[in-house]
């Protein structure tokens, strides 16, 4: 006997008005916290009428269930089944993607990162970057979890996120596109400083304690590292993905 659907959903205020903001079409209803005086759970409010996406007021009991837990302070965005899905055919999203990008593509590759915590915080660093897609493996890996989604802060409705059955036969992909490959190793002996991360490029970061798989990284151009003068021997994938992303930020800016 199986249980009921879980509904996709997305909760927070900031994620939440991010969709309505930018995105309200994905939006199938909006539940926010009765008997509860907020000024921006008030906006929320308004911005859903305004785009007429439905709006009910319910108890905490029924947030909480559908947050998981989370902290959703008082408003939990029920998402349409199209907009929850990962493109079901990630050629085209990657290809969108690359299409869309403003000037040279940049692209974050995540090799099986498995906290929701972590993806979320990569996925609000992509979208500060201008990252045009972030690509995962669909197994093995987390997914747009509603705990992800939280922790991107809105990012998770403005990155497309790319879930690929084989991250190898991807990566080769973009190799053929035009796009340079430069993936994350402790023991690399070049320095995140010494690479070219002007052009086209996809950075790519392995999993919490296993780094990058073999096949992975043998389809990289190029593997660096991260220069380490404390204790520790390395970072955070998140905070590791962010040192990469800016510092192809900077390298781009540079060249303006």
């Amino acid at each position: 006997m199986t249980g009921p659907a879980i509904e996709p959903v997305t909760y927070g205020i900031h994620a939440v008005r991010v969709l309505l903001v930018r995105s309200p079409e994905r939006l199938q209803r909006l539940l926010l916290l009765a008997r509860r005086d907020d000024r921006r759970l008030g906006e929320l409010r308004e911005l859903a009428e305004r785009a007429r996406v439905p709006v009910a007021t319910v108890a905490e009991a029924e947030l909480a269930a559908l947050a998981g837990g989370g902290r959703h302070q008082g408003a939990v965005a029920v998402l349409t089944e199209d907009s929850a899905r990962t493109a079901s055919d990630p050629e085209t999203g990657i290809e969108m993607a690359l299409t869309a990008a403003a000037g040279p593509p940049l692209l974050l590759v995540l090799d099986g990162v498995q906290d929701p915590h972590n993806l979320g915080a990569c996925l609000r660093t992509a979208d500060a970057a201008g990252v045009c897609a972030v690509i995962a493996p669909r197994d093995r890996a987390a997914g747009l979890t509603p705990v992800a989604r939280k922790v991107a802060a809105g990012a998770a409705e403005t990155v497309p996120f790319i879930a690929v059955v084989n991250l190898a036969r991807t990566l080769r992909g973009l190799t053929e596109r035009g796009i340079w490959l430069v993936g994350t190793d402790d023991r690399a002996p070049a320095s995140l400083y010494e690479a070219d991360l002007a052009g086209p490029t996809a950075l790519v970061l392995g999993s919490e304690g296993g780094g990058l798989r073999r096949l992975t990284r043998e389809c990289c151009d190029q593997l660096v590292a991260i220069p380490m003068a404390g204790a520790v021997e390395s970072l955070n994938v998140s905070v590791a993905g962010g040192v990469l992303l800016y510092e192809a930020v900077r390298q781009r800016s540079l060249r303006r």
